[in-house]
């Protein structure tokens, strides 16, 4: 599961701009806008979703599942 916070909370947390992730991930800016907008769990191809979700990670982030308080993200160390 991938939310549309989380991918704007990663993003945020590499100081990427929407451009940099499409850059990174190999996914167009526009769905990248239309992802981040979508409140819980984006929805879209399962390819597209984990491509964002393998740049983000290789860009430095790992993400939380949830576990009582919500899904997130961290700076991996």
């Amino acid at each position: 599961m991938l939310t549309g916070e989380q991918i704007r909370a990663a993003r945020a947390l590499l100081r990427w701009e929407q451009k940099d992730l499409a850059q990174a991930s190999g996914v167009s800016e526009q769905t990248i806008i239309r992802l981040e907008k979508m409140v819980g769990q984006v929805s879209g191809q399962i390819g597209t979703v984990q491509a964002i979700k393998d740049a983000l990670e290789t860009g430095g982030v790992d993400f939380i599942p949830e576990n009582g308080g919500g899904p997130g993200v961290r700076l991996r160390n």
